[in-house]
């Protein structure tokens, strides 16, 4: 474990608790946070994890450890404290919800629970209360998701280890052509057909909305500026909403004949004014290049 030395701010969080209670919820939370997230890793497998997340440069790892190990589960306070030994800085996450609330989950998705055997939800479920209890006594946050919905769990989690990059809404800007279709994953779409079409003028035509005279003669126009502002003042708008609803990338569609000059045009200039206004974003040109 030598080599985590040279790197004392690599960060783990440990999401462990009781089956049904939202960890799996909480881990696809940490992803869309951008950590690295494993499920169910047998805990003596975490420092080689460590050594290997490492080197290929990921500093916060999310790691789903429970009683589905079975024994091996046992061995997770000893992978901790190597974690600790080697400079890795460790927020355990204990999940747990009351035992009518665990039954019902589990029954309305018809699974055991790993430590049930032949007997009932009940017993299996005081044999893992039994098995965490000193996990849970040391653990850093516990949440109680007896009340809450699965998109407020998000949101604890958003709240605990979201930061200031993680607190942008992410936007993924794609210009497309009508006539190849919508893009089947947007969740907005926008039609700029409205504006005068580069297609029509000769020395324009064989050139995309990535050159500058296509999209100077694009961009000129009052309605191209219009529109340019109250899309950023929409999203602007929407983005908190998104993010509550535990949301963290929206993906807008902008929409031409043929995706080649207007769309093009008017996504990379949607996308330097949203960076201007702190929203990560990226852009797809889908069409760009079909005939």
């Amino acid at each position: 474990m030598g080599a985590m030395t040279d790197a004392p701010h690599q960060e783990f969080a440990i999401i462990t608790g009781l089956s049904g209670a939202g960890r799996r919820t909480a881990a696809h939370a940490m992803e869309d946070l951008g950590w690295f997230t494993v499920d169910n890793l047998p805990p003596v497998m975490l420092p080689g994890l460590a050594r290997t997340l490492l080197q290929d440069g990921v500093y916060k790892v999310a790691v789903v450890a429970d009683v589905r190990s079975r024994e091996q589960f046992e061995q997770l306070p000893a992978a901790l404290a190597a974690l600790e030994e080697a400079g890795g800085r460790i927020t355990t996450v204990f999940i747990e919800a009351d035992d009518d609330i665990i039954v019902q989950r589990q029954e309305s998705n018809r699974r055991p629970l790993p430590l049930q055997g032949g007997d009932r939800l009940i017993e299996g479920i005081a044999r893992e209360r039994r098995l965490l209890a000193d996990i849970r006594a040391t653990a850093d946050i516990v949440v109680d998701t007896t009340r809450l919905s699965a998109r407020q769990l998000v949101q604890r989690v958003a709240n605990h280890f979201g930061d200031e990059a993680t607190d942008k809404l992410k936007i993924a800007l794609i210009s497309f052509g009508f006539k190849n279709g919508v893009p089947v994953d947007a969740d907005m779409v926008f039609d700029v057909r409205f504006l005068p079409n580069p297609y029509w003028i000769p020395e324009l035509r064989p050139k995309s909305g990535l050159s500058k005279d296509v999209a100077q003669y694009v961009l000129k126009q009052e309605a191209a500026q219009l529109f340019q502002e109250h899309m950023v003042q929409l999203l602007a708008t929407v983005a908190p909403g998104y993010l509550n609803e535990g949301k963290r990338q929206v993906t807008v569609a902008i929409g031409c004949t043929g995706g080649k000059h207007r769309s093009t045009s008017m996504s990379e200039e949607l996308s330097l004014r949203l960076r201007e206004h702190g929203f990560p974003t990226t852009v797809l040109h889908r069409d760009l290049g079909k005939e």
